[in-house]
């Protein structure tokens, strides 16, 4: 386990190099976000997919809002202390150890990514504070085993954990199986564990959707598959869905009308391991 009070990399390199001239999801998202790490390659994406769905930064913003009422909800409610967040993307505001130990310090969390800027950025990202731990996992999604063996150096998974995934299952295949990758990670946990989780919607204003999406799949690294909400719910199969279930991220326990009016094509949900 990893001193309490500490950021760590499980997994530190001092170089990494990537290829700035093809868009990559983690950085077309920080442009949403209005970040500023982002590359022109990425740029250019994000602005084709708004041209064609001009919601979709708004979708963004709605995704990092809807994290945030998750993990206060998890803490605040449900006694949660550990988080195994996959997909973590470039810092921002509002990660999940800021929003988790600002409601109880002694918050654990690991973050998993493989895109080297958010590599880049994991000693800035793993700033932990009070009591609490965070580290960084440099893995992909479906290197389901070195996920979970090296995120034991961190979290206990003989206590319940929260496994979160947001806006990533859409860079997963129908054919690599994203159901089973979700049911490995929750095997791993114990009862009382959580699964949450964004997905962006194919069922949403699907002609706009479909359009913005081709044209992230023509520039981008990665492959995007969107679903519908009958496909996203799939995900919670076997677990209880907290109210008011699966529905646009915007819709999840709004705690303001400003957070309600960022409308989004994605649909999210939180369930509890019984």
């Amino acid at each position: 386990m990893t001193d309490p009070g500490s950021g760590s990399s499980l997994d530190d390199e001092e170089h990494y190099t990537f290829d700035t001239s093809v868009a990559h999801q983690a950085r077309i998202y920080d442009y949403w976000l209005g970040g500023k790490d982002n590359f022109a390659a990425d740029r250019k994406a994000a602005e084709e997919a708004i041209a064609a769905y001009p919601a979709v930064a708004s979708g963004a913003r709605a995704n990092r809002q809807f994290l945030a009422r998750a993990v206060r909800h998890l803490v605040a409610n449900e006694g949660i202390r550990q988080f195994l967040d996959i997909g973590t993307g470039i810092p921002t505001a509002n990660n999940t150890h800021e929003v988790a130990q600002s409601v109880a310090a002694d918050c654990r969390v690991v973050y998993t990514d493989y895109d080297p800027v958010v590599l880049a950025h994991a000693r800035a990202l793993l700033a932990s504070h009070n009591q609490g731990v965070t580290a960084y996992l440099d893995a992909d999604l479906r290197d389901t085993g070195t996920i979970l063996e090296k995120a034991a150096e961190t979290l206990d998974f003989s206590r319940p954990v929260a496994i979160m995934l947001f806006a990533i299952l859409h860079a997963i295949d129908d054919d690599e199986d994203p159901y089973a990758i979700v049911k490995q990670l929750l095997g791993a946990t114990v009862p009382g564990s959580f699964l949450v989780l964004s997905h962006p919607a194919s069922d949403i204003d699907p002609e706009k959707i479909a359009e913005a999406t081709s044209r992230l799949n023509r520039l981008s690294r990665q492959h995007f598959t969107l679903r519908t909400h009958a496909q996203v719910s799939q995900f919670f199969n076997g677990l209880e869905l907290a109210e008011p279930g699966v529905v646009r991220i915007e819709e999840w326990r709004p705690e303001s009308d400003l957070e309600a009016l960022n409308v989004s094509a994605v649909w999210g949900g939180l369930a509890r391991k019984n």
